[in-house]
């Protein structure tokens, strides 16, 4: 399992930040960890590289009972990251279609149409956090 610096405080920013994502939008591991600002004692290039598994890795520790829309984080290339096949994979793309949220025949959605762009400046300033990066297909 990948356990961040500052578990308690990284994992609390990750579930505020997916809090923000909107009812019909998505965002990816990647994304999400972008807003978080490097830990001074750690390499910003490590940080980059394990972020979105840290990402992961919190909303996996989601308190039970929190309304975290967990479902509208995703992978980088618009898929869902669970097993396809599994019970988790199933549950995560019914909540997303339930949003109106659709997948393409290889199982991706279209960030250009459902991609959040991020939470508003006023958020990103009063928690300390960075402008997200897009997302993109690559």
């Amino acid at each position: 399992m990948f356990v961040p610096p500052q578990p308690e405080y990284f994992f609390s920013t990750v579930w505020r930040i997916v809090e923000q994502i909107p009812l019909g939008k998505v965002s990816s591991y990647g994304q999400i960890a972008s807003m978080i600002p490097p830990y001074a004692d750690i390499d910003p290039a490590r940080m980059k590289r394990l972020g979105p598994r840290w990402v992961g890795t919190a909303l996996r520790r989601t308190p039970h009972g929190e309304a975290i829309p967990w479902q509208r984080v995703i992978n980088s290339q618009g898929g869902i990251s669970f097993p396809a096949g599994s019970a988790q994979a199933t549950k995560q793309r019914q909540l997303l279609e339930q949003e109106g949220i659709s997948f393409d025949r290889r199982g991706r959605v279209d960030f250009n149409k459902v991609g959040w762009l991020g939470p508003d400046a006023a958020f990103l300033r009063r928690y300390a956090l960075l402008p997200p990066r897009r997302l993109s297909r690559r």
